[in-house]
């Protein structure tokens, strides 16, 4: 009885100085007078997975998904969760803490539980003030492992539109990381070399398709060491030419989240804040356009290419009332047969899931080399193929009207412009100049005529106006993109 007393005061003596040693930060349970409600929706049918809502009292707009972290092994869900809710609703953001469930050897519990999460806010844009094009993502150290993994693996309608990272789980080695999230998240699959890189998230950054993003860590973090984790995933977007920012504090440690004690709080809210508002949101009922293409779409060679390439600039041309997304891929072909397809990739999906009410394609440069071209019977039914899937109504032989050939543009059926190549001035990489005048853009032509599309002729147009291109003359520089851009965007607003 004596020892069980001793024990039972060292612990109350442990309790008191851990408490005298940690800030105050009062009720959690109370919300911040920028708050308008506060309410909690289950994730799964039993419960074990919520979602805490927050919503501001005059609204931005914005949305952010919380994602607290804990090693994947519990929940530090108040400072790296709810406690964040103030300041966010005070900037007119509305604000949703995701309780997700351990992964227990099954990783799909805690990545279905967000991606639900992101989904029930989307859904429910119009009833909270929310825009659906602006909602993200906000993990904290394994969390933040989780929302860079919504942010690269996710389907695009479950992906955020940006992306903010507090001292980010990033790699998956437990060599490099932290053993604990690395061993929670993939289980047995510790093992294997190729799901270790698949989900370390840096290795699956995709250029124009992974959201913008903002890293926040401290160099004396010895948790989640900075160089093997969140730079990586800097690394990767700014080499993908991707938005990324990173905030590295000289102290801090790990895991203050939202925390007072955090000595560079005030500076760190106060960039990130700035971050937030700078963030372009398109408007709800902005027309939607898909680029689709290869590197020249894409935008190989210049420098921040989803800034600076053809389709950013003819965002700018166009201006708000359109919302114009980057789907090119360097290498491909529409040919289904060639070396690199276009139909094979993510950004095919992405641009179908975009559900865009307009689509230039712009596909068959690659083609043109000899490897490639020797299936080019098949160019026109994969053309094809790509047109009747963006518009299956197409596959059916139309009514014309008598008024007009005209084909009427709607969310479910966009207008489609096919863009010929513009020119190979010389055959690097086996690009041939002569395919693509004599075999390639006659398809286009004709195909276009078959089913009352619009041809874009760049092969014409661009060259005309002295278009800048880069030595390789193949792919357009930042002021052949832009004549580009011009060209295109022409043709939309007529």
């Amino acid at each position: 009885m004596k020892r069980f007393l001793q024990l039972a005061a060292f612990a109350l003596l442990f309790v008191t100085g851990v408490q005298a040693q940690m800030p105050q930060f009062g009720n959690q349970n109370q919300t911040s007078q920028a708050t308008a409600r506060k309410f909690t929706l289950n994730l799964t049918e039993d419960g074990k997975a919520q979602m805490v809502c927050f919503l501001p009292k005059t609204s931005s707009g914005k949305a952010i998904v919380g994602v607290p972290g804990g090693g994947y092994s519990v929940l530090s869900n108040t400072h790296e969760g709810t406690m964040a809710h103030g300041w966010l609703n005070e900037q007119g953001i509305a604000y949703f803490v995701v309780n997700y469930r351990m992964p227990e050897g099954d990783r799909t519990k805690p990545i279905g539980d967000v991606e639900a999460g992101i989904r029930i806010v989307r859904d429910s844009a119009a009833v909270w003030g929310i825009n659906p094009n602006d909602v993200g993502i906000m993990g904290f150290s394994a969390g933040g492992h989780l929302a860079s993994v919504i942010s690269t693996h996710s389907a695009f309608d479950v992906r955020p539109n940006f992306t903010i990272l507090f001292y980010p789980v990033i790699s998956m080695d437990e060599r490099v990381s932290h053993m604990w999230s690395c061993r929670n998240f993939l289980g047995e699959d510790q093992k294997n070399p190729a799901m270790v890189r698949d989900f370390s998230t840096n290795n699956a950054v995709r250029r124009h398709l992974t959201p913008p993003a903002i890293i926040i860590m401290s160099s004396d973090d010895n948790l989640v060491p900075p160089v093997t984790n969140g730079l990586t995933y800097y690394t990767a977007m700014r080499n993908a030419g991707n938005e990324c920012a990173l905030m590295l504090y000289p102290s801090g440690g790990h895991g203050y989240g939202f925390g007072p004690w955090f000595p560079y709080r005030d500076e760190m809210l106060g960039t990130l804040g700035k971050w937030l508002k700078a963030r372009q949101t398109p408007k709800t009922d902005a027309i939607r356009v898909a680029c689709i293409g290869n590197s020249i779409t894409d935008g190989h060679g210049i420098d921040l290419a989803p800034a600076n390439g053809y389709p950013a600039q003819m965002q700018k041309i166009l201006g708000d009332k359109y919302w114009v997304k980057n789907f090119g891929v360097s290498a491909r072909t529409m040919l289904n047969k060639g070396d690199h397809p276009y139909m094979n990739e993510m950004a095919w999906r992405d641009a179908q899931a975009f559900k865009p009410d307009v689509v230039v394609i712009k596909l068959g440069t690659n083609d043109s080399k000899p490897e490639n071209w020797k299936y080019g019977s098949e160019f026109r039914q994969d053309l094809v193929q790509m047109i009747t899937t963006l518009r299956p109504d197409l596959a059916q032989p139309a009514k014309k009207s008598k008024k007009s050939k005209k084909l009427v543009a709607t969310p479910q059926k966009p207008q489609i412009f096919l863009c010929t190549p513009i020119p190979a001035v010389k055959s690097t990489w086996n690009i041939s100049d002569e395919v693509i005048t004599n075999e390639i853009i006659p398809i286009q032509q004709d195909v276009a005529k078959q089913f009352g599309l619009q041809v874009i002729d760049l092969h014409s147009l661009f060259v005309g106006d002295g278009a800048g291109m880069l030595d390789d003359g193949i792919h357009p520089d930042a002021k052949g993109a832009r004549r580009m851009a011009e060209i295109v965007a022409a043709e939309i607003t007529k």
